[in-house]
């Protein structure tokens, strides 16, 4: 199933896409089912056979062309990011293969809808393209073993850890660089994982005005999907709807000979086979 938060006249509702080109309303149909996303999520054990029931009798739907595709999970309570994890890109940065797993947190002012501008900030010098495939947890919780840790994920999106290297790179730490508004990008939609046969054997791609940049599969992550949510739970509880973006391949603008920042007026699309794909035009802040 896949289940987008989208807006057609009034507030953000929620609906499921459907034959490629169709969304149907959910929150109109069944308005008592889920407030947003979160709730939608949270409690989709109980809900989750209603929910189809009302896909598969709904009597409306839109046209997906109609309606606009906000990012599925408007306000997560957490956003983590891993880095340097997939082997071509620890290549291209020059860093050594790291040990241990390598997080930041995305802070939730940065994230944006599917195909909205992605800002260069006033105080920018270089902003990159980061494809990235997105995991959504479900049910959450604390000290998740990787053996359960499938069992965690409600589903998968596209995402683009949009950088502003500058500000990543001049202190050890990485959260300023990476949490400028607009550069969380994800969606379109959430598939949710039983659509989804093994998530570590996607193809992913980047690209920039049409340009191939990255051209990858997630069956070369370092750390997979199973082994960041036993390690990120090991710290602190996953609730759900919170959003894990886990690692770009190598093809990145700072690695280009010269360099390649985004621009205003550049286009930036990501794919990932079987989730959907995120374009994003880059535009100056206001």
């Amino acid at each position: 199933m896949k289940l987008a938060t989208f807006r057609h006249g009034a507030g953000p509702e929620l609906g499921v896409v459907i034959d490629g080109d169709r969304i149907v309303p959910l929150s109109r149909l069944a308005p008592r089912l889920a407030a947003d996303m979160i709730d939608l999520i949270a409690n989709w054990k109980d809900i989750e056979g209603e929910t189809r029931r009302v896909v598969a009798e709904a009597t409306e739907t839109l046209a997906l062309v109609e309606v606009k595709l906000l990012a599925p999970v408007p306000r997560p309570s957490k956003i983590m990011a891993i880095g340097l994890n997939y082997a071509d890109h620890i290549e291209e940065t020059g860093a050594q293969k790291p040990a241990n797993q390598i997080w930041f947190s995305k802070q939730v002012n940065a994230v944006t809808g599917p195909f909205d501008p992605v800002e260069i900030p006033r105080v920018s010098r270089f902003v990159d393209y980061e494809a990235e495939m997105v995991a959504v947890i479900g049910a959450g919780g604390r000290h998740i073993t990787v053996e359960a840790a499938p069992a965690a994920v409600f589903g998968f999106c596209v995402g683009d850890d949009v950088s502003e290297r500058y500000w990543q790179n001049r202190t050890p730490q990485w959260v300023l660089g990476k949490s400028f508004d607009t550069h969380a990008p994800f969606g379109p939609w959430i598939t949710t994982s039983d659509e989804i046969a093994d998530p570590h054997a996607l193809g992913i791609r980047g690209l920039v005005n049409g340009e191939l940049r990255q051209n990858s599969n997630t069956r070369n992550l370092v750390f997979n999907v199973w082994a960041q949510l036993a390690e990120l739970s090991s710290v602190m509880t996953l609730f759900p709807g919170d959003v894990i973006f886990t690692g770009t391949p190598g093809g990145v603008g700072a690695a280009m000979k010269p360099p390649r920042p985004l621009k205003a007026g550049d286009t930036v699309r990501i794919e990932i086979d079987g989730l959907g794909a995120l374009e994003n035009p880059v535009v100056a802040e206001g």
